[in-house]
Order: C-alpha cells, then structure tokens, then sequence
C-alpha cells in the first residue's frame, strides 16, 4: 500500500481499535495513538491489563481492518 494512503487510513482510525498485518507477518492488535508521516503508534493490552506503545513504520504495513471487521 502507498505510505501516503495509509497515513490518511491511520488518521481515519485515530483513537479507535485496528489490526495490522505486517510484510514479516508480524499482527498488531492495538488502538491507534499518534500518526506521524513515517509511523503509526499503537497501544496495546499487555498482559495484567498493563499499556505498551508499539510504533509500526509504514512501508511494513501490509493489510488494515477496524478490529471486529471480518
């Protein structure tokens, strides 16, 4: 996907719950925190409900659904 498409597709789904699906096959379950031109942060539920950040770079963001999209 172009990196210009998925900053737009990250500005849609600010604040809200998202999975991506990275070129490795990494996936991210996480609620999208801040978007800058190169990368979007994601927060996820770590185990004890504990909150890590974890920042996705663009070119390695294969597929993204809204979480509870089929």
């Amino acid at each position: 996907m172009a990196m210009q498409h998925i900053e737009n597709l990250m500005r849609r789904y600010r604040g809200q719950a998202i999975n991506i699906k990275t070129i490795s096959g990494g996936v991210y379950e996480g609620t999208v925190a801040e978007i800058t031109s190169d990368y979007v942060a994601l927060v996820l539920k770590g185990e004890d409900n504990e909150r890590e950040q974890v920042c996705v770079m663009y070119h390695s963001i294969e597929s993204v659904l809204p979480r509870g999209a089929a």
